[in-house]
């Protein structure tokens, strides 16, 4: 059995903020994130392995993405040190001020938040998209913003991304070759390079232009002191009778059990794991008894949609530049009271990385074979002619998380199940698909709506938010103003789970700014 001053569960958005500010304030930190510590040659994107996360059976398969499926509801996270960062967009955005007048606990503001949003940006060195780099996607937003008459809605977003405002798409001979990658050293000692527009954001940065958590926050916390062990999974948290808490992990590596204690336990899993950690410690394990009841209450998707378009007679190349670069903000309600963020949407190009991939391996390398897969991978555009219409909208919080049984399978265990109610969700839903197609016409293209929506109603969220809901009190909430569980002192949830509402624009920065509003409420 170990001790430590804090014990971090999660090494996220929450999770990275929290180790590194109290290990600079002298507390001995130690970080348990459930996947790996990766590094550029294994990202899928380059190794093309180690895709998915199982939840089953995690010793076996601990992957990239964890994608859960809850029926009409499927949600993607990143599972690694660094949490969703490695699988987010880049985006870096602050919510809209309104965003917080009602629905949050009193302490909670945005003139609270603003000095954290900035410290946040600094943190992660956001930058918008120069000038001279805007992709076909991001001209494309621009000119239909302005043929719908609503140019004054258009912006670039920042993004935790380096780029190098000497790079342009006209370098020969090939602009996107990783060579062209510029090596620099970070705030936080950790060298990185500029981006080259390859795509891979989602998949692993393979220069490393993507600012994900490991290389700035964790960074930070590591050169405080603080330990990070990756692979190992929690599964249960119980309070000591002299205080603080005991913490059971599975060691995933050595396969073997382990055990904790530690005066302070941030659980920072994401929405979805945080969530599941705490109903499994009050209603499986009994544990932690006394938590809300509104614990899985209030959950929500933040209205993710994603409308593909084709157009006829344009290149759009939606696999080259950053994954998203900009944006036009319908978030004031004027569309008929339906708040939503419109963003050019990027895609990997997983065939073509492939091939590269395939192309320079040692035993085709020299072929004929592996020279045309080289050639490929270096000009693949598999879907140059796409618009993918991405966003995010306000929807009402639909969800609800619980334990329940496995129908296939009632007698062995326990499962996380969600109650999602699609019609807290339409109205902003439909106002952001709607908004796509009339942008895609308006510019001469030809959308379709996804059946999973228009037919089904299923919807897929990389953005969840919710479960463990901050709140003034325990009849209306998980945890309070700082992230603290009512009727636990010490124990905290900060992440995704804690927000209260869909904010309606990627939720990263919100996350940071909370957490380090946190902190500074901690000592």
């Amino acid at each position: 059995m170990e001790k430590v001053d804090v014990l971090v569960i999660g090494s996220g958005f929450g999770g990275a903020v929290m180790a590194c500010r109290l290990a600079e304030k002298g507390s001995k930190v130690l970080v348990l994130e459930r996947g790996r510590r990766w590094l550029p040659s294994d990202y899928p994107s380059v190794s093309q392995k180690h895709w998915l996360w199982d939840e089953d059976e995690p010793e076996k398969q601990n992957g990239w993405i964890d994608f859960r499926y809850f029926g009409d509801m499927s949600v993607a996270m990143g599972a690694g040190v660094g949490g969703g960062s490695l699988i987010y967009a880049n985006v870096s955005i602050e919510a809209t001020p309104e965003t917080f007048d009602n629905g949050w606990p009193e302490a909670i503001s945005y003139q609270a938040l603003k000095p954290h949003y900035d410290t946040a940006g600094v943190m992660m060195n956001v930058q918008t998209l120069p000038d001279n780099q805007w992709t076909p996607r991001t001209k494309l937003m621009k000119e239909a913003a302005e043929a719908v008459g609503d140019g004054h809605r258009f912006r670039m977003v920042d993004q935790a991304v380096t780029f190098n405002p000497d790079w342009s798409s006209d370098m020969d001979p090939d602009p996107y070759d990783y060579k062209h990658s510029k090596s620099w050293i970070n705030a936080q000692g950790k060298q990185q390079g500029t981006c080259t527009h390859c795509g891979n954001c989602d998949l692993g940065c393979p220069v490393q232009a993507k600012n994900t958590l490991d290389l700035n926050y964790l960074a930070a916390a590591e050169t405080a002191g603080a330990e990070i062990r990756p692979l190992h999974h929690v599964r249960t948290i119980q309070p000591l009778s002299g205080g603080g808490y005991e913490v059971r992990t599975r060691d995933l590596d050595g396969q073997c059990w382990r055990v904790f204690r530690a005066e302070k336990v941030i659980v920072a899993a994401g929405s979805v794991g945080s969530t599941e950690l705490l109903l499994r410690c009050r209603d499986q394990y009994r544990t932690l008894p006394k938590i809300s009841r509104r614990l899985g209450d209030n959950w929500t998707c933040n209205g993710d949609f994603a409308t593909p378009a084709s157009y006829e007679d344009r290149i759009i190349s939606p696999t080259r530049g950053p994954t998203i670069s900009s944006a036009i903000d319908y978030l004031d309600g004027s569309d008929g009271g339906a708040r939503y963020f419109v963003e050019d949407g990027g895609i990997p190009d997983v065939l073509g990385n492939w091939l590269e991939g395939m192309g320079k391996s040692s035993v085709i390398a020299r072929t004929r074979l592996g020279d045309a897969m080289l050639r490929y991978g270096d000009k693949s555009n598999p879907f140059a002619n796409i618009m993918p219409w991405f966003g995010q909208a306000m929807d009402e919080p639909g969800g609800r998380f619980y334990l329940g049984r496995r129908w296939y399978w009632p007698w062995k265990k326990t499962t996380l199940k969600l109650d999602w109610d699609y019609r807290k969700a339409e109205k902003a839903v439909q106002g952001l698909a709607d908004r796509h197609l009339k942008l895609t016409q308006a510019t001469g293209g030809d959308p379709t709506t996804p059946a999973t929506w228009s037919w089904f109603k299923d919807l897929v969220t990389p953005h969840p938010l919710g479960g463990c809901n901050m709140a003034d009190s325990i009849e209306q909430g998980v945890v309070d103003y700082r992230g603290e569980v009512f009727n636990y002192p010490n124990l905290f949830v900060i992440d995704g789970a804690m927000v209260p509402k869909s904010l309606g624009l990627n939720p990263s920065r919100t996350i940071l700014a909370l957490a380090e509003f946190s902190a500074s409420q901690i000592n």
